[in-house]
Order: C-alpha cells, then sequence, then structure tokens
C-alpha cells in the first residue's frame, strides 16, 4: 500500500489552476523527488498535505487514511520540513524537540529516548542545550529534520528544504534523508527546483504550472527524453510545455 497517494487532485485560486488533476503516490522507503519550477504547483500541493487547504476535488490518503474525511487521523501519519525556518530560535534543541512530543503526544520517557538516540545519530548531542540561534543554518535544518520524525510518521514532506544552505550542508541533508528512506521505511516527497537534488532519488516527478509532465527513474525520465541529463530533460520538458500552452 501507497503511503501516500493523490488521485485527480485539483486546486485552483480563482481563475488560476494551481493543481490541474495531479495524480501521485509515494511507497514506504522510497524518496520520490518533486522537480518544477517556481509556480509549478509544488507549493499548493504540500499545503493540501498539511491541512492548510482542502482540495477542490480529488483524493488525498496518507497511510491508507482520507485526508478529507478523517484529517486527524491522516496527518498524525506525517512529518514537516518547511521551507521557512519554524523552530523558535530563542529555545534549546532540546526544548524545541521536547515542545514538539508534547504536541504530539508523545510520552515523556519515550519523548526523552528518541531525541537522545537522534542527537546522537546527527551529531548534536553537545549541542543539546544550546540556542538554536546559536547553530548554523545546517544544524538548524537537522533539528528540524530530527523534530518531523519524533512522532514516527509514516509519510516525510520536504518543502525545498535546502534554501539558504552551504553545498555541504545541502550534501549532507539528502544523505540524511536518504539513509531514513532505508533504515525507517519512511517515504519521503522531497519538492525542489534544484535537479542534482532529484538525480539520486528512486523516482521524479517533473510538474509544471499545476500539471504531471512525466514520472520515472531518473535515468529513465532521461533515457526517455533523448537528452544528456536529467538536467537538460527537465529543461526541455518544461520549455516545451510552456511553449505549447501559449499556442
Amino acid at each position: 500500500m501507497s503511503v501516500l497517494a493523490f488521485d485527480g487532485v485539483h486546486k485552483a485560486y480563482g481563475r488560476v489552476k494551481a493543481l490541474n488533476g495531479i495524480s501521485l503516490s509515494v511507497e514506504a522507503g522510497e524518496f520520490v523527488a518533486l522537480l518544477g519550477p517556481n509556480g509549478a504547483g509544488k507549493s499548493t500541493l504540500f499545503q493540501l498535505l498539511t491541512g492548510l487547504f482542502a482540495a477542490d476535488s480529488g483524493d488525498i490518503r496518507v497511510a491508507g487514511e482520507d485526508l478529507r474525511a478523517a484529517p486527524v487521523a491522516a496527518l498524525r501519519h506525517i512529518g514537516v520540513v518547511f521551507q521557512q525556518a519554524t523552530l523558535d530560535l530563542d529555545l534549546s534543541v532540546e526544548g524545541n524537540l521536547r515542545f514538539f512530543c508534547r504536541l504530539q503526544g508523545v510520552p515523556g520517557p519515550v519523548a526523552a529516548e528518541r531525541i537522545d538516540a537522534a542527537l546522537v545519530k546527527i551529531g548534536l548531542a553537545d549541542r543539546r542545550q544550546d540556542r538554536v540561534r546559536a547553530l548554523s543554518g545546517g544544524n538548524r535544518r537537522k533539528v528540524e529534520l530530527v523534530r518531523a520524525l519524533l512522532h514516527r510518521p509514516r509519510v516525510l514532506l520536504m518543502d525545498e528544504p535546502t534554501v539558504g544552505l552551504d553545498p555541504a550542508s545541502r550534501h549532507a541533508l539528502l544523505e540524511d534523508v536518504h539513509a531514513l528512506c532505508r533504515e525507517q521505511a519512511v517515504g519521503v516527497l522531497w519538492a525542489t527546483h534544484l535537479v542534482e537534488e532529484a538525480e539520486p532519488a528512486d523516482r521524479v516527478i517533473v510538474m509544471h504550472q499545476g500539471r504531471k509532465l512525466a514520472e520515472g527513474a531518473p535515468a529513465k525520465l532521461v533515457t526517455d527524453s533523448g537528452a544528456g541529463s536529467l538536467a537538460a530533460a527537465f529543461l526541455s520538458m518544461t520549455k516545451n510545455k510552456t511553449e505549447e500552452m501559449r499556442e
């Protein structure tokens, strides 16, 4: 069973069709890159998934739960790292994580055990009492990743998570998330406009102006397009679609 499934989802803001019949899925332990330029509909898709807005039509299921009919049950299976930082800068690393666990109803002893293990794993055990504002951008993202997983979600949403990070921090975050896929069987939907972040994905979904243009393993997309690289394939697909819509 897919841990995340969209079936014919539409969302419009007035006359603007932000999502136009999107269907997609993510399996347990699969890393799926949602690749598209600005305005492709990636942010709208994430807004629907986090309950900020409701779809106009179509079905969304998270771990088998219908997001429209049972939003609380569906949302408990989701962990999110947003594009904009959402940590409390004046709280300590541990304080931020414990606060999140209380919100999610994770019992104190269980929360302490999970926080301890996670901070050791990401190399921040010695920074647990530091205020978040003292951390680098890369380390703040690591804390946000840990926080998103403390309630043991089935799906992890990463919304342009490397914005503002240096290349080394971006690479480290990608590696951490890929490792999570393998170790915890978490399904990951990683939204990005950077082709290099999509290249190591299990599957890439190319979006443009609210529609799904292509889907498949990175190598397959390159072969099918006749391009020499994923970047060239992506540019060709989005350029051709834009020209078609203008005609």
